[in-house]
Formats: structure tokens, C-alpha cells, sequence
């Protein structure tokens, strides 16, 4: 009877072992999301697009679940398809000659562990289109709301366009309002010093052109002075 007891006890601890193993960590998505196409500042020639992104490793793929989301703009504030699938690719129909913004959150559904992309843009080609407004302008730095020392702070972003031959100029909105006026209309660089006092909230913004007048129109960001 002792060794049936003592038999009986071993095989709950290894059973119990055994569960508990199987339990802890299998279904979290080890790696971030990557997206693979369309490639980053790509000008697709067709509007439907198959979009690619990589599996998130996970040993129990039935319970992570992706969601596409599509913008006009980069802060996805015009949101145009939001789709999920437990797949890592879907193909969408979207509107020819526009800018879009692009990422994917895989959620693991028994875990509720998210893992979020970067962002991605690029351009559907247009029919008898020539010439491509730029893509909006990428925020380098300061990081929105983050905190920055009084005195001089660069403002730096950086433009692009499909049309690799654009010169690109750049409208500076700066201030410490919500709505920030305009600096500078006719920059050339990505860069710009302005001066900040402790304890101030300042909010800017970068339109990008081309020199065939064609312009995208920036999100406000922010920073805090210490």
C-alpha cells in the first residue's frame, strides 16, 4: 500500500510538471511583427495588393490573430481598411494615386501578448499620372512628448517622394500652441534650431512640396521643455 502511495504521489509531481511546462510560454509570439510588402516608400504599380508580413513565432499558430491597418496618414487619424486573419498575408483593393501609411499588430489570443510593426508607406500608381505628391514628413527628433532641456533644440524629420528626381522643400510650423504658425515656407533641409524655455509645451509641424507644387500636409507633434 506505502508503494502504491509513494508511486501514486511521483506520477501527480511529474504529470504536474509536465502541465505546468506546457503551460508557461508556449503560445507567446517570441519576435516582432516585420512587414515585408510593400516595402517601405514602394510605388506599387498595381492597387490591389497582396500585403506580406513575417509569422510571429509562436508553437501554437491557431491562437495569434493579425490586424491590418491602413491610413492616409502616417498618425493613422484617416484610417481607410482595418482587416484581421490568422494568416500573414491579405490582398486589398485600395483607390489609385494615393499616399498610404501601413502596419500590423499580431494579438495572441490566449495570452492577450500584442507585438506591433513599424509603420510602412507607400504609393498606388495612378492612371496617366506624372507627377506624385510627397510622402508626409517622418519625425526624427525631438520624440513627440518627450522632454527636452531650455535652450536651443534641433528639430529634425526626414521627407521622401516616389519621384526620385523631386527636389523636396519643406513649410515649419512652430509655436506654443496647438495650431502652430509658420516660420520658415522654403526650407531645404531636414533640420531646424529653435530656442525653448523651461517649463513651456511647444507643437510643430513639417508640410513637405515638390517643385511641381504638389504637397502633403504633416501631424502636429510636441515636446516639453524641463
Amino acid at each position: 500500500m506505502k508503494r502504491s502511495l509513494i508511486f501514486i504521489a511521483l506520477t501527480s509531481v511529474f504529470f504536474g510538471f509536465y502541465s505546468c511546462s506546457f503551460d508557461n510560454g508556449i503560445t507567446f509570439p517570441s519576435t516582432p511583427v516585420e512587414l515585408s510588402f510593400p516595402t517601405d516608400k514602394l510605388l506599387c504599380i498595381d492597387n490591389t495588393i497582396t500585403f506580406d508580413w513575417n509569422d510571429a513565432e509562436n508553437s501554437l499558430n491557431e491562437n495569434l490573430i493579425y490586424t491590418i491597418v491602413i491610413a492616409t496618414d502616417r498618425a493613422f487619424t484617416d484610417v481607410v481598411e482595418t482587416s484581421t486573419t490568422t494568416m500573414s498575408e491579405i490582398t486589398i483593393t485600395l483607390e489609385k494615386s494615393v499616399a498610404y501609411y501601413w502596419k500590423v499588430t499580431g494579438n495572441n489570443t490566449a495570452t492577450n501578448q500584442i507585438e506591433i510593426s513599424a509603420v510602412f508607406s507607400f504609393f498606388t500608381k495612378g492612371d496617366g499620372v506624372v507627377n506624385y505628391a510627397p510622402f508626409t514628413a517622418q519625425l526624427v527628433s525631438p520624440i513627440a512628448a518627450s522632454q527636452v532641456g531650455a535652450g536651443t533644440v534641433d528639430l529634425s524629420w526626414t521627407g521622401s517622394d516616389v519621384d526620385a528626381g523631386d527636389t523636396l522643400t519643406y513649410e515649419l510650423y512652430f509655436g506654443e500652441s496647438t495650431t502652430p504658425v509658420l516660420i520658415e515656407n522654403s526650407l531645404d533641409a531636414q533640420s531646424y534650431t529653435v530656442t525653448v524655455e523651461t517649463g513651456k509645451t511647444y507643437y510643430w509641424k513639417v508640410n513637405v512640396s515638390d517643385q511641381n507644387g504638389a504637397k502633403s500636409i504633416g501631424q502636429i507633434w510636441n515636446f516639453i521643455v524641463n
